[in-house]
């Protein structure tokens, strides 16, 4: 039920697919009379779904620093072109490939104020049918990969004492969906994780924004091997979620629903959960 793309043939390696030096180099511009630093932002997931519509979003604007990852370099090169951005190809659950594009990041473009986790992967059954790898790659792209890149950008954030850190959940996460309990479970992962993070970071400077999506109009259904066949919520657009992300950078929200709507359902499993378990248990 949202957003992102099962995991398509591996990459071999990471590997920069679009390594244009003098693109990828900080720049400073005038604003005002006076010079302010491009900031740049990092994109996970960004050759398809969410994260490329993100990446695509914030290259329109002036002022950012783009550099993308995903995992199928071809798609990624095109979406790198498109939004003059640099790019690095990787699998983030293979060991060492977060600390390689941190690193690569850095380098590149400079300290990372902006890093939009739009990396995901679902399934979807029974629970009892799902393989037991496909548990593993679940969590390990949804959750541990995302946890693992944030700890490593994270204290670059504090110590300059600005940045934002992303995170694409879904209201599978904040409702639970029916067959897809793996899924739900690792988004509802990603909430929490959001929580306590922005506790944590209060008064640092850096901020957390979780944005829950429901229904978007991605290769998502397609390639976890279930069509989307509920007649709500009707799928968005990914250009819509980069726009609510956009919009929630600027502001600095701590949580962004899309639609926004969507936001009645989970008020309603919280403040009446028996009642929200009849409703979901008879309509789904």
């Amino acid at each position: 039920m949202v957003h992102a793309s099962s995991r398509p043939r591996s990459v071999p390696g990471p590997q920069a697919v679009a390594p244009d030096a003098d693109r990828a180099r900080p720049r400073r511009q005038s604003v005002g009379g006076r010079e302010t630093r491009t900031r740049t932002a990092l994109v996970t997931g960004a050759s398809s779904g969410i994260g490329a519509a993100v990446a695509r979003r914030l290259g329109d604007e002036d002022g950012w620093r783009l550099v993308l990852t995903g995992r199928d370099p071809m798609r990624l090169r095109q979406v790198a072109d498109d939004t003059s951005a640099t790019a690095f190809a990787a699998d983030l659950t293979l060991p060492g490939a977060d600390r390689q594009l941190a690193d690569f990041t850095l380098a590149t473009a400079g300290p990372v104020d902006l890093l939009v986790a739009g990396a995901g992967v679902g399934w979807a059954g029974e629970f009892r049918d799902m393989p037991p790898h496909t548990i593993d790659e679940v969590f390990d792209i949804n959750v541990l990969a995302t946890l693992r890149l944030v700890r490593l950008l994270l204290p670059g954030m504090v110590a300059a004492g600005s940045g934002r850190v992303v995170l694409i959940g879904s209201l599978a996460g904040c409702v639970a969906v029916r067959d897809e309990a793996v899924y739900s479970a690792a988004k509802a992962a990603v909430g929490a994780f959001a929580d306590s993070l922005r506790y944590e970071l209060r008064g640092t400077g850096v901020g957390v924004t979780h944005v829950v999506p429901g229904v978007v109009d991605t290769p998502f259904f397609e390639r976890r091997g279930a069509p989307y066949q509920r007649s709500r919520p009707r799928p968005v657009p990914p250009e819509r979620v980069a726009d609510v992300v956009r919009t929630a950078v600027l502001r600095g929200r701590d949580e962004v629903y899309v639609p926004s709507w969507l936001r009645l359902p989970c008020r309603v499993r919280g403040a009446a959960p028996g009642l929200y378990r009849r409703l979901a248990a008879r309509f789904g």
